[in-house]
Order: structure tokens, then sequence, then C-alpha cells
């Protein structure tokens, strides 16, 4: 059998992100607790209310407000929210998978943001023991991460597999997908999280569509199988 490398996304992909949100928003809630003497969870609560009205880039100058706490806090706020350590759990069905394709694929996750933040959520979830290399992308060329096509390739070159024989698994339409499509790899899109409804991007639409993980490694086989037969 070839060599061949499937790789993932993190957030969204592999993990619903906005755990990640909630297990922050629970640290935050607990230091403006302590300033504020209110209930943790009244403070909580108002942020995952901000959140869910479509307001979470505004949700904590809006607790600030409420609290009347002055907004010289928030870069205090924002470092607890993204250096805390995050609660976890990987979902069954992202377990399996990454098991599923242990030995007949080379693995890889290829994950965006700071990287001391992905690298809590990484060690949090134990996913570095169900796959073959973790890359931090924006410890990866220029620093800004995917779509770069430095990124896919550092990912590759861990596993030693050429882009035509690998497939980019990711929820992204231009990080995950145009990226990946760029740098050679086929591509898999994850329609979930806040993404779900996002156009692709233009001139590079994915090679197949999922909605659940579950169905991740037949539509990978399918996609390399008929890359060999194009090869030929």
């Amino acid at each position: 059998m070839s060599v061949r490398a499937l790789l993932f996304d993190l957030d969204d992909t592999l993990y619903a992100e906005r755990r990640f949100m909630l297990s922050g928003f629970a640290a935050v809630a607990a230091a403006v607790a302590m300033r504020v003497d209110a209930p943790r969870r009244t403070v909580f609560d108002q942020l995952v209310r901000a959140a869910r009205q479509g307001r979470r880039s505004t949700a904590f100058q809006e607790m600030c407000e409420t609290w009347q706490l002055d907004h010289t806090i928030l870069p205090s706020l924002l470092a607890t929210y993204r250096e805390h350590r995050p609660c976890l759990r990987l979902p069954r069905i992202a377990r399996a998978v990454l098991e599923a394709v242990h030995g007949t694929w080379r693995t890889a996750i290829v994950t965006n943001g700071p990287p001391d933040v992905q690298a809590r959520k990484v060690e949090a979830l134990g996913v570095s023991a169900l796959v073959d290399v973790v890359v931090l992308a924006e410890s990866c060329g220029t620093g800004r991460g995917k779509p770069e096509r430095a990124v896919f390739m550092q990912a590759l070159d861990a596993v030693g597999v050429r882009p035509r024989h690998a497939v980019m698994v990711g929820d992204d339409p231009w990080c995950d997908v145009a990226g990946a499509r760029a740098a050679g790899l086929q591509t898999i899109r994850v329609r979930r999280g806040r993404l779900r409804g996002a156009a692709d991007a233009t001139g590079a639409a994915p090679d197949a569509v999922v909605t659940t993980l579950a169905v991740v490694p037949a539509v990978a086989e399918r996609l390399f199988q008929e890359r060999l037969r194009d090869a030929d």
C-alpha cells in the first residue's frame, strides 16, 4: 500500500471549539466573581448568554459594564481566558476515527491559533498519543498559520508523505480547504461549528463534504483510490 497521510484540523473538526470557550468563560467568571462579590455562576451565565446571542467578541466588555469594572482590566481577563488550563474531552467519535485510521494512514493534527493556547488544548484532549505528529501552525513559516503552504508541508515532511498522497480534513473553507488544495492535497470539508454555513472559498471547492467525522475514513479511502487510478 502506498504511504499516505490524513491531516486533521483541531477546533470544530475533532471537537467543538465552543467547549474551549465555555471552559475559558468559567475561568474568567471565577476571577471576576471574586472582584465583585457575585456568584460565579451568575457571571458565567452572562458571558454565555452574550455568546449565544452573537456577541462573543464583546462579552467581556459587557460584563465589565454590568458589574461596573474598569475596562483597563480587559487585558488581564483576556489573558485569563487564553492561559487557563482548559477542561476538555475528546468526543468518542473523534477518538474512534483517529484509532480507525491508525496503521493504514499516517496522521497529523494541523491547528491554527496562538501556539501556547493550542498546545494546552492538545494536552487536555489527549490527542498527541493518537496521531503521528501535531503541528502548531502559527509556529511555522511566517507565523500566520494556515492557509500557508509551509504549514502543510511541515506536517507532510514530518510523516514522510507527498502532497498528492495526502488528504486534509477540516471545517474552514479558506484555511483548511483552499490552503490544502493549493499545497496539492485532497480535501474533506466537515460542515460543523461556527463555519458550517460558510460558503466555499472561491475556486477551491473541497473534494468531499461531510457532516460527521464518522464517514471520514471511508471518504478519505475513496478519494485516495480515485487519485491513484487517475495517476495510472
